[in-house]
């Protein structure tokens, strides 16, 4: 029996993820961010096309097992670069992007899977000069992003799927075998990969850099953040650090939090109930249930939030927004 699976990673960077001088072509309109990719992967190359990303690292691989046991295996898919596209006046200029030869490790095999792993990548075609950590100390070539997946193929039909290693910067969103939206990436440091992510500080060096992943919100979240994204040039910004506590278990508050980056546990009478990663809102029981906290929130790692006024979004949202999150019963 063959049995064929797939996971694959987008790369693109959200909205105000850079820092000091990089930055400034993004806020000129020179340089752009990405729109947040689809819920659902349908066609990867009509994407590649329209700019939607910076990389992709798509992961196919397929097992043929006798009796339960894998007799041949292989790769298939591979990796994906979009392009870097500058707006000077009213002309667009188009620089592709460098891309990095595929690693594709040998395959593990047990008595009835087959784990893959696969590295993609590469860096901006536009030089991007600065200072960095370790020898040469200069570089002219733009930091190096990519992200390293892991597949298991089992014998009874199912696979499992990881995010190995990834670069620090920007975005990454795993897609499973049927295209959808399962797993992203927590955090984002931009000024660690500036200084960082080049030479032997990659896959194609001597080392990976470990990845954060987080379960995705709810579809309604990804809905209202959007909308909140769109008009959110005004909302007040909040930075965390790792170990402070965004709201706290019975206090009074009257605003939502939209989470930018950055990871949060959610503590109720002291007993952790959940995890929660970028995009999603905060802080909407307190409207439902009388003005005071329901929870404490905690940052797991340093946090980036918007803080929302409560007439910013529909009212009527709440509730169901409350019980997609249904932190209490978790």
């Amino acid at each position: 029996m063959r049995t064929e699976k797939s996971v694959t990673s987008i790369t693109w960077i959200p909205s105000e993820a850079i820092s000091g001088m990089p930055k400034l072509p993004f806020e000129m309109g020179v340089a752009h961010y990405d729109d947040p990719p689809p819920d659902k992967l349908e066609d990867l190359e009509a994407l590649r096309q329209a700019d939607a990303f910076r990389e992709a690292n798509e992961l196919r691989a397929w097992v043929e097992f006798d009796d339960g046991k894998p007799s041949l295996y292989g790769y298939s898919g591979g990796g994906h670069i979009g392009v870097t596209r500058i707006k000077l006046g009213r002309r667009e200029l188009a620089f592709p992007a460098v891309q990095y030869p595929l690693l594709q490790a040998e395959p593990e095999v047990g008595e009835s899977w087959v784990k893959f792993r696969q590295s993609a990548g590469g860096h901006m075609g536009l030089p991007a000069p600065r200072r960095v950590s370790g020898k040469p100390f200069f570089r002219i070539k733009s930091a190096s992003a990519w992200t390293t997946l892991a597949l298991t193929i089992k014998a009874d039909g199912t696979a499992e799927h990881s995010l190995e290693g990834a670069s620090s910067f920007p975005r990454h969103w795993l897609y499973d075998d049927d295209g959808m939206l399962v797993e992203k990436s927590g955090t984002i440091d931009f000024g660690e990969w500036y200084k960082k992510s080049h030479g032997k500080n990659t896959p194609w060096g001597d080392e990976d850099s470990p990845a954060l992943t987080t379960a995705v919100e709810s579809a309604l979240e990804r809905e209202l953040s959007a909308s909140i994204m769109r008009e959110g040039k005004q909302l007040e910004r909040r930075n965390l650090e790792q170990g402070e506590a965004l709201v706290t278990e019975g206090d009074e508050g009257g605003e939502l939090f939209l989470l930018l980056d950055g990871v949060v546990d959610i503590e109720v009478n002291g007993d952790p109930v959940a995890e929660i990663g970028p995009g999603a809102l905060l802080g909407e029981r307190a409207l439902l249930e009388g003005g005071k906290r329901t929870a404490t929130v905690w940052a797991t790692t340093p946090i980036r939030v918007a803080v929302v006024p409560p007439d910013a979004i529909d009212a009527a949202a709440l509730p169901e927004l409350a019980a997609s999150h249904r932190r209490e019963e978790s």
